[in-house]
């Protein structure tokens, strides 16, 4: 019942109502006993038997009691009155953010003005382990002297264990929005992609929806509004919102930078915490509104902040503190330094000999891939005059291995032309083509490489002298200080990053340092020579890990988002590249208007297309280290809202079956297994590996009762297999050493187009006739799918942007280009990953990654 003026709730004087909502009332009050007015919150009796809403209500007062920043509401006290729970706020005078909106947005100064507050009051929360949850413009106030404060902490989760007993951390409260299936934490619209799957809660959430409001405050448009709350929390995970720069072309170019980072599709790609958010803001908030120059961003930690006028400093304490009776010496704390400030891809970086200037390459704004140099004190980047080139490794005496005209061939695999030349300038000195790696010895005398030989890769060193070899292949080789062997990732599938940390002498003598980890892309050996750094990602996320060359294992760095670690200089420190990396699926269909962005979660990857165009099967990276297999329907009534993708299994997805009731996909068990997954209803099957260890590529049998595979056994090189799939054993064709790709079985199953050890594309009779080389094809071309009448075969070669789409006539060699393919946006994207197509030709898709990066120099790594 409302309460009218002069009642009396505890020791509070109630004076006028203030506002009504769902959950209660809220009240002007006195507080007589220290003579201030007070906002005093009550729960609706009709509400307050409700224990998820009574949980929320209590959530609100323990984790904002837990805060005293002038930037959050404070809260003084809490009570129940004859049944009724109630708050006691501070008293706030002035609008929300969202009655200040305007169709046009807020002018830049004090859009600027309220965000940085906003961000400060959020970093204050973070600081206690409090993530909001529910960030959006009816939960930021700002008063009548323009101070921003950050109400309703009701969905507010605790992270840190040290941030008291007052927040119940095993207790979630009910969120804002509901589903037929559940319940999902916080408001459409504001909510970050993985808190729309769900996720565990962490501070990147309310960075997401920081990144919201700043957008609406800067343009008056909401970044993520559809027809429905379901449709708004498609367009989260699948849509960006249109650049601020287009709507508002005379804002600085460095708002529209800040909040791009902030709505990266993975939290990793986001800003570091919402502290570096703030000196972003900072660095713009006296820049006048005709200013076009972009803005520097911030490294992803600093030791010391200053802003609004007040100093936050971080004291180390190196002497030590007395505790529990005895000394514990704090180590120095982790600094991160942000090398580069530009749109694009990093593919590499290393240390010149003098310690002070790094060698990177890269490939910004959509451009070729060209070498940078950089010094530490200076935020600039010279260009190298040297032709499209990458970074290998650079010699004691200062001699770089370069690599011209680097492009990717499969997945993450890259190679390119081997070069020697100095930081001088000059014409670089060619050594060696199809090199995938290389590194200096210490000596700067000889040089370790990687090198496809066929199916084989093989590393060498020096070049001539193989030391290893693998069906997969082999990245990130580091010659040791002592030079007396060799440390690299070693990847048991062709293109794939998982993979382990091996080591090979001299004589050739390999030994497996670590486990398989779901993602290995990185590696250097620690200054003292002692220890292997590696960077990982599984499961647990993202890791900077150190193993002994006797397989002993530790953490150097954990949850510090997705990265690379690129090289570490003689005085420990090391040099990484940050990345945020998305893979996207566009298909055209017959009679459509264009292409159709059908990507479901972050890393969607194409692998085959059902022959009548209607359902596609793709692999989904992020979602789990043994990968996921979806299924999606390209038809849809309203092609606007694509039909939802369906999850049929996990592995790498291989093929859909004639009939298109089935999927192939092989699990990376050890040894690998083959599966059959159906599409519809069913179970699914494990066909018997026999001798087979290791799958390359399968493909159904134009009868949908066999399936064609090149695999290999244990300690051999590929081959082609036929196998039943009723259950019965692989059965060995003798092909050997070869290498297949697409869909390039014959209509009448006759014969499969593959590349023998030459690397040449040849027809391989199923019968075990004498291959016949396929005249116009070129050692770089990569096949696609046959046609429907077997006469042609459609190719490409990955690598090069636009991706171009060849026809080639099986008979006359006659070659004819069919297709170009180019994402919408270039920036970040080295080439397509990937293309299916139906054998008519009427319908395609590919995948493509899209990697944005920035350099980082870390301190105090240990």
């Amino acid at each position: 019942m409302p309460l009218s003026a002069g009642a009396r709730l505890g020791p509070y004087e109630i004076l006028s109502p203030i506002g009504a909502g769902g959950m209660g009332e809220v009240y002007k009050a006195r507080d007589p006993r220290l003579g201030r007015d007070v906002a005093i919150k009550i729960l609706h009796e009709t509400v307050s038997g409700e224990p998820d809403r009574l949980q929320r209500f209590e959530q609100e007062a323990r984790a904002a009691g837990l805060l005293d920043h002038p930037n959050i509401l404070a809260i003084y006290d809490i009570g129940t009155e004859n049944g009724a729970p109630y708050i006691v706020s501070e008293l706030l005078e002035g609008a929300t953010l969202r009655e200040l909106m305007t169709p046009q947005g807020m002018t830049q100064r004090k859009a600027i003005d309220y965000a940085l507050q906003v961000a400060i009051g959020l970093a204050a929360a973070h600081q206690k382990g409090i993530i909001h949850r529910d960030l959006k413009p009816e939960n930021i106030f700002v008063t009548r002297d323009g101070r921003a404060k950050i109400l309703d902490f009701g969905l507010a989760k605790l992270t840190k264990r040290n941030a008291g007993p007052a927040v119940d951390r095993d207790t979630e409260a009910t969120g804002a929005f509901t589903t037929g299936a559940g319940v999902i934490m916080g408001t459409p619209g504001y909510m970050s992609p993985e808190q729309v799957r769900g996720a565990e809660a962490n501070a990147s959430w309310d960075i997401f929806a920081f990144g919201c409001v700043l957008y609406e405050m800067l343009t008056g448009n909401r970044a993520f509004h559809a027809a429905s709350s379901v449709e708004t929390l498609h367009a989260i995970l699948r849509d960006d919102p249109p650049e601020i720069e287009q709507i508002k072309p005379t804002l600085p170019a460095g708002l529209g930078r800040i909040v791009k980072h902030c709505l990266e599709k993975q939290a990793d790609g986001r800003f570091h915490s919402i502290r570096d958010v703030a000196f972003a803001l900072d660095a713009l908030s006296g820049t006048p509104s005709q200013v076009r120059a972009p803005v520097a961003l911030p490294p992803r930690r600093r030791n010391w902040l200053q802003l609004g006028g007040a100093a936050i400093t971080l004291v180390v304490i190196t002497a030590g503190a007395f505790v529990g009776g005895k000394f514990s010496v704090k180590q120095a704390p982790v600094t991160y330094q942000q090398l580069t400030f530009r749109r694009g891809y990093i593919s590499s970086a290393q240390f010149s000999t003098d310690g002070h200037t790094v060698v990177y390459g890269a490939a910004w704004d959509g451009k070729p891939m060209h070498l940078f140099l950089t010094r530490m004190e200076s935020p600039e980047s010279k260009s190298l005059d040297l032709p499209s080139a990458d970074i290998f490794s650079i010699s004691p005496i200062g001699e770089m291995a370069i690599c011209l005209g680097r492009r990717f061939v499969w997945g993450n695999v890259s190679r390119g032309q081997l070069a020697r030349t100095t930081m001088l300038g000059g014409a670089p000195r060619p050594l060696l083509d199809d090199v995938m790696d290389a590194d200096w010895s210490p000596d700067g005398a000889t040089l370790a490489v990687v090198r496809r030989n066929g199916a084989e890769t093989r590393l060498e060193y020096p070049i001539g002298t193989v030391l290893s070899g693998t069906t997969g292949w082999f990245s990130h080789l580091r010659v040791s200080p002592t030079g007396d062997r060799v440390a690299f990732l070693d990847h048991p599938v062709y293109g794939d990053d998982r993979g382990s940390v091996a080591v090979v002498d001299r004589a050739g003598n390999k030994k497996t340092l670590t486990r398989e980890w779901g993602s290995t892309l990185g590696l250097a050996w620690s200054r003292d020579g002692n220890e292997v750094w590696f960077s990982e990602e599984d499961s647990r996320g993202a890791q900077v890990m150190a193993v002994t060359l006797s397989g002993r294992e530790r953490v150097i760095a954990g949850d510090a988002g997705r990265f690379m670690l690129q090289d570490i200089s003689r005085t420990g420190q090391a040099l990484i590249t940050h990345e945020a990396q998305h893979c996207e699926l566009r298909v055209t269909l017959p009679n459509s208007n264009g292409e159709r962005n059908l990507s479901w979660l972050n890393l969607s990857a194409v692998t085959s297309l059902s022959a009548d165009g209607k359902n596609i099967l793709f692999n989904e990276f992020a979602e789990s280290p043994s990968y996921s297999v979806y299924r999606r329907s390209t038809e849809s009534p309203d092609p606007a809202r694509p039909s939802p993708a369906v999850r049929i299994g996990e592995g790498l997805a291989m093929s859909l079956s004639p009939d298109g009731k089935w999927a192939l996909s092989v699990w990376f068990t050890a040894p690998q297994e083959l599966h059959m997954l159906p599409l519809g209803t069913g179970e699914p099957r494990t066909l018997p590996s026999g001798p087979i260890t290791a799958y390359q590529w399968v493909d159904w049998m134009p009868d949908g009762k066999r399936v064609l595979i090149a695999a290999s056994e244990k300690g051999g090189g590929s081959a082609l297999y036929e196998q039943p799939v009723d259950g019965g054993m692989p059965r060995a064709l003798g092909s050997k050493g070869i290498t297949v790709n697409g869909h390039t079985i014959a209509p009448d199953g006759k014969f499969v187009i593959a590349k023998g050890a030459d690397q040449q594309l040849a027809i391989y009779p199923l019968d075990g006739g004498t291959p016949r080389l396929l005249r116009g094809a070129n050692p770089d071309d990569v096949a696609i799918q046959i046609s429907v009448d077997g006469r042609a075969l459609f190719l490409t070669q990955y690598g090069e942007l636009p991706a171009r789409i060849w026809r080639l006539d099986l008979a006359t060699g006659e070659r004819k280009l069919w297709k170009e393919l180019t994402p919408p946006d270039s920036s970040g994207v080295q080439s397509v990953y990937s293309i299916a197509m139906t054998p008519d030709a009427r319908a395609y898709a590919y995948s493509y990654y899209r990697t944005l990066c920035d350099l980082q120099l870390v301190n105090g790594w240990k």
